[in-house]
């Protein structure tokens, strides 16, 4: 089983690429799945074909080649109907409108992140082979990716407390405010969204799984994919692979064209030194727009030539942890961080890691949690943190003759 997400800024072609990598995988006689979460809907029509009708389910479009459109309506009242209802209780009591409380009521990114509750159930189906994921722009892919981790926190430090309390105050509270409270299937509703996102993320983080990122020469596009790698590295994802797109090929170039090509060149050998050791494949410029499995399978396969564009590709683990003698040392993957850009503080049993605008809480494993932080200092791609045991909590052994 393989699991693929491609993500990359908006318009650099990531949906070309994602139904390339398709097309050529089922040509190579493997049973794939091919779907999207991007709202812009292109993937049918970089496939050529009608865009699906809801609930119909995947359809054959080529011989082992699957597409789906995925039924968010039936999703949405699965995942978030009980929690739904009782919102729009709470609105009606403070004299909303209706229609307005519908609207504001609906959970924002709902489309994409049960686009990725299919993909576990695709994945979790043992149907296919591979399953190839063209994701929204890296913008809202990240906000994703992050969710679970998110609300992972949330459930485990606030949630147990916050839901006793619910229990006990509830007809209290209720006739004190005249506001409904949440009835226990609303509470059960949260928590299996909780559960369903973490499934999602043992998916995508699963040996079998990783992402491809797909960016063009440009180093306004490019500064993007930088930052897109260091967060998805951040939050445990596995980038195995780079795909710069149109790039402009070497013969017959006039004056114009020969500018570009200078300009590219420049940003490609940047590219390849700034993601080493994550594989770099480029992409020429097509002279018409690939549309169809069989064009798009042509252009994968000048992409990748022999090489099987779906195989894992060995990259550094996102998480270690090694034994220094008495000492411990965690490691975690963070390509093209520079110092000024890190912040690591310890909370508790868990050690909160900033890098820009993106955090992430990571819960210690248990022979850390009983060790103090001795420091922490940044390797070429990646970020190592020292811990020494406690002599409280993990006394040393004492030989006796």
């Amino acid at each position: 089983m393989r699991t693929l997400l491609f993500t990359g800024k908006g318009g650099v072609g990531k949906t070309t690429i994602a139904a390339g990598t398709a097309a050529r995988a089922a040509q190579d006689g493997h049973k794939t799945l091919v779907l999207s979460t991007d709202p812009a809907h292109s993937l049918s029509d970089a496939l050529g074909i009608p865009e699906p009708a809801y609930g119909q389910g995947p359809i054959e479009i080529a011989p082992n080649l699957w597409s789906l459109h995925v039924d968010v309506r039936d999703r949405f009242t699965k995942a978030w109907g009980e929690i739904q209802r009782y919102l729009l209780d709470v609105l009606d009591s403070a004299g909303v409108d209706p229609i307005e409380a519908e609207e504001l009521t609906v959970l924002p990114g709902a489309e994409e992140v049960l686009a990725l509750l299919e993909v576990r159930d695709q994945v979790r189906s043992g149907s296919w082979d591979v399953v190839i994921l063209d994701c929204a722009p890296t913008a809202e892919t990240l906000r994703l990716l992050a969710l679970p981790d998110a609300l992972r926190w949330y459930m485990d430090r606030i949630w147990p407390t916050e839901r006793r309390v619910l229990g006990v105050l509830r007809p209290i509270l209720r006739r004190a405010s005249g506001v409904p409270m949440p009835r226990d299937q609303v509470l059960d509703a949260i928590e299996r969204l909780h559960e369903d996102l973490s499934d999602v993320r043992s998916v995508l983080t699963a040996d079998d799984a990783s992402v491809r990122l797909v960016t063009t020469p440009e180093a306004v596009v490019f500064a993007e994919a930088r930052r897109t790698l260091t967060s998805l590295a951040l939050y445990g994802y596995r980038v195995d692979g780079i795909v710069v797109n149109r790039v402009f090929p070497l013969t017959g170039a006039d004056e114009w064209r020969a500018k570009w090509i200078t300009a590219q060149a420049i940003q490609l050998a940047r590219i390849e030194a700034d993601c080493d050791p994550v594989p770099v494949v480029k992409a020429a410029y097509q002279p018409a727009e690939p549309v169809g499995p069989t064009a798009l399978a042509d252009l994968v396969t000048a992409v990748y030539g022999d090489e099987d564009p779906i195989a894992i590709h060995q990259v550094p683990d996102p998480l270690t942890v090694t034994r220094k003698g008495e000492d411990f040392q965690l490691g975690i993957s963070l390509p093209l961080v520079v110092k000024g850009d890190v912040d690591v503080a310890r909370r508790g049993d868990e050690l909160m890691v900033t890098v820009g605008a993106h955090r992430r809480m990571l819960s210690l494993p248990s022979a850390l949690r009983r060790c103090d932080i001795r420091g922490a200092h940044l390797e070429p791609g990646r970020l190592l943190v020292d811990f020494t045991p406690d002599p409280a909590q993990f006394p040393r052994k004492v030989n006796r003759d």
